[in-house]
């Protein structure tokens, strides 16, 4: 059994990445009901308890059966590859209320009592008022639960966009799939998720959209159904480390070496992160961090690389060595 993407000649050329807020939102408020997701999770945990109690999300879990049918329309693959919330939430706000009501219907009947509940009931008597309603609780969620930390989760996300675009180009697809998650594979023009549930899907010029996910985790997920973009959501890179302190990270003998803080800019580069990501993550000014970078890219720790409209900054070898103790690989 498996979810098999199946990529015609004008499909290898419309792979493409992007990054959704809104799915993230949503998957943030699925960890809060999956403990099996809050290992790497707990210090956002922590910190969001208490907005997270002044959220009714019952509604939102009730469409989030353990197996079977989540409606699509509430998570739509993004249009582009940097839209806002705003966007994506206006897409949601606009979805059809019979079609809507056609996939929560079909994702109730996925959990035991579900459909004779009174939320249940209530989210199919009035579609329109359901996906209005959904639709402002996905919004609170958004402001309680994500928002504050979105700078943090986008840089992970961005960081992940720019590696496996390298990837890509170093290796093709078979190199790019084969490092994306142990669940997908790749053979003879077929793209395939291993599942318990059997799905094909023609990509019919369509492509392929990937979006790495900070929540999605420890899953790969696939958007297959017509009529949305066929999609698959892989866990980011780096996630083990999301939550961090970049000060807990850096070893007291390179801050001697470097000074506090350029240290602490070096050592929280495990990923690609751009300076606006940096300087929120470790609580500095954008103009204190760019002075660092160019410090250190100026010793050669560092090489800025452009992303689209942003420069990422990622450590050289030697960098890398002095950050982490592992001497540079002889060539």
């Amino acid at each position: 059994m498996a979810v098999r993407y199946r990529f015609g000649a004008a499909d290898l050329l419309r792979c493409r990445f992007a990054i959704s807020p809104r799915w993230e939102t949503v998957e943030a408020v699925r960890t809060l009901k999956l403990p099996e997701r809050h290992g790497y999770h707990l210090p956002w945990l922590d910190g969001i308890r208490g907005a997270a109690a002044g959220l009714d999300l019952r509604p939102l879990w009730l469409l989030m059966p353990h197996r079977g049918h989540n409606p699509d329309f509430l998570c739509p693959p993004p249009l582009g590859p940097d839209v806002t919330f705003e966007e994506e939430l206006a897409r949601v706000r606009a979805v059809d209320p019979i079609a809507a009501q056609a996939e929560i219907r079909l994702s109730l009947s996925c959990t035991p009592g579900a459909l004779e509940s009174g939320i249940g009931r209530a989210l199919l008597a009035d579609p329109e008022r359901a996906v209005r309603d959904l639709a402002d609780l996905t919004e609170r969620a958004w402001h309680a639960l994500v928002a504050p930390h979105w700078p943090r989760l986008r840089a992970i996300l961005e960081a992940d966009v720019l590696f496996h675009s390298r990837r890509f180009a170093a290796s093709g697809l078979a190199g790019l799939f084969e490092g994306l998650h142990p669940d997908l594979s790749w053979s003879d023009g077929t793209l395939t998720i291993e599942r318990r549930t059997q799905h094909d899907r023609t990509l019919d010029g369509q492509g392929l959209l990937l979006m790495p996910s900070a929540f999605v985790w420890p899953k790969v997920i696939g958007i297959y159904d017509p009529p949305w973009q066929p999609t698959v959501v892989y866990p980011a890179r780096g996630i083990g480390a999301l939550w961090s302190r970049a000060a807990e990270e850096t070893p007291a003998a390179l801050a001697r070496l470097l000074g506090r803080a350029r240290a602490d800019v070096l050592c929280a580069l495990r990923e690609p992160a751009s300076t606006t990501a940096l300087a929120h993550r470790l609580g500095l000014a954008p103009s204190s961090v760019s002075a660092h970078l160019q410090a250190l890219r100026g010793a050669g720790l560092l090489e800025p690389r452009r992303q689209r409209h942003q420069v990422f900054y990622e450590r050289t070898p030697l960098g890398i060595a002095l950050a982490t103790g592992v001497p540079p690989a002889e060539s």
